[in-house]
C-alpha cells in the first residue's frame, strides 16, 4: 500500500458489483498515474482523489452503472447530461463506456491545472450563474400540510430548497413524481437534505 492510497478505497472497490470493479480500479490507476501526487479520502460514503487539500475527482458505483466526476472541471458533454448520473462522464454502465486514456488524462490534468490556479470547483462556478428554480405547487402543498416538514423547510438554505424543487421539476411521469413528493416530505420532516444519503 503506497502513501497516497487508502484502504478503505480498496475495500468500497471489493464492496461494488462486479461490473463496477474494473472500471473503478481502472480510474484509479489513471488518475494515480497522472497525477501521483493525488492522495484519496472517503468523502460522503465514496471514493475522492484529492490533490493539495482541494477534491480533485471522485468515482462511485451504484447497482446498474458507476459515475466519475471531477470537481475543476467543465467536460460534461450535451450527451452524457442527457445520460443522467452523477459526475461528468453520465452513467458507465461498461468498460466500453469509459471514455479513453488520453481523455481521462486530459480532464485530470486540466481539474490539477486549475487546482494549482487557484480556481473555484466547477460546481460553484455553475451555483452562481443558475436561476431559481420555482418549488411545485403540489410540493409546497405536500410540505405545508406536514408541520414537521413545513418547520424544516422553512429553514431550509437555497441549495437545499432548489435540490428539492429540481427533483420534483425532473420527474418525468405523474406516478414518479407523486412518489418523489411523499418521499421528500419524509426526508424534510427528518431534517434531511435532497442528498442525504451521500453525506457522512
Amino acid at each position: 500500500m503506497s502513501e497516497t492510497t487508502d484502504p478503505k478505497i480498496d475495500a468500497y472497490i471489493e464492496s461494488r458489483a462486479d461490473f463496477a470493479k474494473p472500471m473503478l480500479t481502472h480510474f484509479r490507476s489513471v488518475v494515480h498515474a497522472t497525477c501521483p501526487e493525488a492522495t484519496e479520502a472517503m468523502k460522503w460514503s465514496f471514493p475522492h482523489f484529492v490533490y493539495k487539500d482541494k477534491n480533485l475527482a471522485s468515482m462511485a458505483a451504484f447497482k446498474a452503472h458507476a459515475s466519475f466526476g471531477f470537481w475543476y472541471s467543465e467536460d460534461e458533454t450535451p450527451e452524457r447530461q442527457k445520460q443522467g448520473g452523477m459526475g461528468h462522464l453520465g452513467r458507465i454502465a461498461s468498460m466500453d463506456d469509459m471514455p479513453s486514456d488520453a481523455e481521462l488524462k486530459a480532464m485530470i490534468v486540466k481539474a490539477a491545472a486549475l487546482i494549482d490556479a487557484g480556481g473555484k470547483p466547477a460546481w460553484m462556478e455553475r451555483k452562481k450563474a443558475r436561476e431559481p428554480i420555482p418549488v411545485a405547487p403540489e410540493l409546497a402543498a405536500a410540505i405545508a400540510a406536514d408541520p414537521a416538514a413545513a418547520k424544516v423547510w422553512a429553514g431550509f438554505s437555497p441549495s437545499h430548497v432548489r435540490d428539492y424543487a429540481e427533483w420534483i421539476a425532473d420527474a418525468k411521469r405523474p406516478e414518479t413524481r407523486n412518489k418523489r413528493i411523499v418521499e421528500a416530505v419524509g426526508w424534510i420532516a427528518e431534517g434531511k437534505g435532497r442528498h442525504w444519503k451521500y453525506q457522512r
